[in-house]
């Protein structure tokens, strides 16, 4: 069996078994054709590989410089690549099983106060039609924790305002539900009721809630950009992008004594670890407390 047929295979195995997102499978796929391209250039046969040649091929990768993360993320590329051969009766043994990738620090994210958010907020021009609509973004992203691929492809079918839920679709195509605040439903009403619904709207855009000039969805750039210019707009420092909001959403809940799993549910992530990372910001937050009004520290 040849490279090109079994790519495809594997490919076609994430997509509809694994079900993973595109930037997943793309990101798998990346790591399989660096393998090709080693076993290639040392004449190995990928269906008779040992731990020893993967331990190599990560040594000889490892000579571009690339990150413990990427690395991790290669590893993880590779064990599923040759489970899926396992499964397929390809090769009998995972040579990457037994391989641990390296341990990754967790970096405490970077999170607005609510004087900061208000800030922003307060700095929109709800005078234009899109100041009205940035004004449901925020409160969205901040009141739902919202990622911005979750915010762009939200969908007008998938708002339960009246019983205060909305359905998001997140990593993997995986579903969920999310309560929505009042403050973040008054001002989507307006948004939909008094903007959206005197706008033209592209074939295909029809369920699409947030729309451009041109009656299409935002792109993750814009977002970015709305964002990036209210920043500069009331002159903070602080390196901010849409993803903040979400950790600002998760650590804010911690902080006020939400219980973790329920947070965890709200954001969508798959293990508790990863929601646990907003426990460090709110011990950050506690020492930041003492450092400043102790009077012995």
């Amino acid at each position: 069996m040849n490279w090109n047929i079994v790519t495809k295979d594997f490919k076609r195995y994430l997509q509809l078994e694994r079900g993973l997102a595109a930037n997943s499978i793309d990101a798998y796929l990346h790591d399989v054709a660096k393998l090709q391209v080693y076993c290639e250039d040392h004449q190995l046969d990928f269906q008779r590989l040992a731990i020893t040649d993967v331990q190599d091929f990560l040594i000889w990768v490892n000579t571009f410089g690339i990150s413990p993360y990427t690395q991790s993320r290669l590893i993880s590329g590779l064990k599923a690549f040759f489970s899926y051969l396992q499964l397929e009766d390809i090769t009998t043994v995972n040579p990457a099983e037994l391989i641990e990738s390296p341990r990754l620090s967790r970096k405490i994210p970077s999170v607005l106060n609510i004087e900061e958010i208000d800030k922003l907020i307060g700095a929109l021009d709800l005078s234009s039609p899109e100041g009205v609509r940035n004004k449901a973004i925020l409160e969205l992203l901040y009141g739902c924790g919202l990622r911005v691929s979750e915010l762009v492809n939200l969908k007008k079918s998938n708002l339960f305002l009246d019983v205060e839920f909305i359905k998001v679709e997140g990593k993997g195509s995986k579903e969920r539900l999310i309560p929505i605040g009042q403050q973040a439903i008054k001002f989507l009403k307006i948004y939909l009721d008094e903007i959206r619904i005197h706008q033209p709207v592209k074939a295909g855009f029809e369920d699409i809630v947030f729309l451009n000039k041109r009656g299409k969805s935002l792109s993750r750039v814009m977002i970015f950009i709305i964002i990036k210019d209210l920043a500069t707009k009331i002159g903070l420092t602080k390196k901010i992008s849409p993803h903040t909001f979400r950790h600002s959403f998760a650590s804010h809940l911690v902080e006020g004594g939400a219980d973790l799993r329920a947070v965890q549910d709200m954001l969508g992530h798959e293990s508790i670890t990863t929601t646990e990372i907003y426990t460090h910001v709110d011990k950050a937050y506690l020492h930041t407390v003492i450092t400043q009004f102790h009077p012995r520290s």
